[in-house]
């Protein structure tokens, strides 16, 4: 029988991004030299030459909230739901929210590979499309989630987006399959690691137009270090995110729309 310890690693090593997430755990510098757009044409104007996009997913680049269809599956859907939207309401920290509703969901490893095979999540219309167009133009694209690694990855998938543009937070399992809790050297398990995310990529890739896409207070507040903020309220209006963000827009067609019709080509 191997220690828990080893089982924890194990896990951990079968993501082929764990190394660069742990870099990106570790990143404390401030923000310094990030120009942030102020006002809805200027971020309009970075939409349109942005050369990175970082999308929430959980009822941003899909209609449900995973953890909550989650708990649903085990039974305790509204006991976690209520958590879900103090969070997203940024009524408490995100570390301690995920903790309180992984402890009611006690996610074994069957749970989460049963929930996984017999449950589809919904893209949000107009998300495929939109990502597509943007790799037209050569704009790297990233899913950045509090969610869990083995329910997005399927969605990345369906995307076209590659599993090093995805990050995410890893659930741990002891030696019988049983839930040990969710690893902590993750970024996203805490708040501000989206922030610490973007950070990360801007220096690792010299980006210099960075959005940030979603409809909680985690996303608003990764803006900066992202140059630029679009509030999503397609799935759910998150009232803070509305009255904050320059451009708030209920559909991914707006930001279609206000694309050009120019396109380039770049390695994916």
């Amino acid at each position: 029988r191997r220690p828990d310890a080893v089982t924890e690693l194990a896990f951990l090593a079968r993501s082929a991004s764990a190394a660069i997430h742990r870099i990106v755990a570790e990143t404390t510098s401030p923000w310094t030299g990030v120009k942030i757009m102020g006002s809805q044409d200027e971020i309009r104007c970075l939409w349109r030459s942005t050369d990175a996009v970082c999308f929430d997913v959980d009822s941003t680049v899909i209609r449900e909230e995973g953890i909550d269809e989650l708990a649903k599956f085990v039974g305790k859907g509204d006991e976690v739901a209520a958590i879900t939207k103090q969070t997203m309401s940024g009524g408490v920290t995100f570390r301690e929210a995920l903790s309180r509703r992984l402890d009611i969901i006690q996610p074994s490893r069957t749970v989460v590979e049963d929930f996984v095979k017999s449950h589809g999540f919904t893209l949000t219309d107009g998300v495929k499309d939109l990502v597509s167009v943007l790799h037209q133009r050569g704009c790297h694209v990233y899913l950045i989630s509090g969610g869990f690694q083995q329910m997005i990855e399927p969605v990345a998938g369906s995307l076209g987006i590659p599993s090093k543009r995805v990050f995410t937070n890893n659930l741990l399992f002891n030696n019988d399959g049983g839930y040990a809790g969710f690893c902590l050297e993750q970024p996203v398990s805490q708040s501000g690691g989206k922030s610490r995310v973007i950070e990360h990529l801007i220096n690792e890739h010299s980006y210099q137009r960075v959005i940030m896409v979603g409809d909680g207070a985690t996303d608003l507040e990764a803006s900066p270090p992202a140059h630029g903020f679009i509030g999503f309220g397609g799935n759910c209006t998150r009232e803070r995110v509305k009255d904050a963000a320059k451009w708030f827009v209920t559909n991914f067609q707006d930001l279609l729309d206000a694309l050009d019709s120019s396109s380039t080509t770049a390695d994916q």
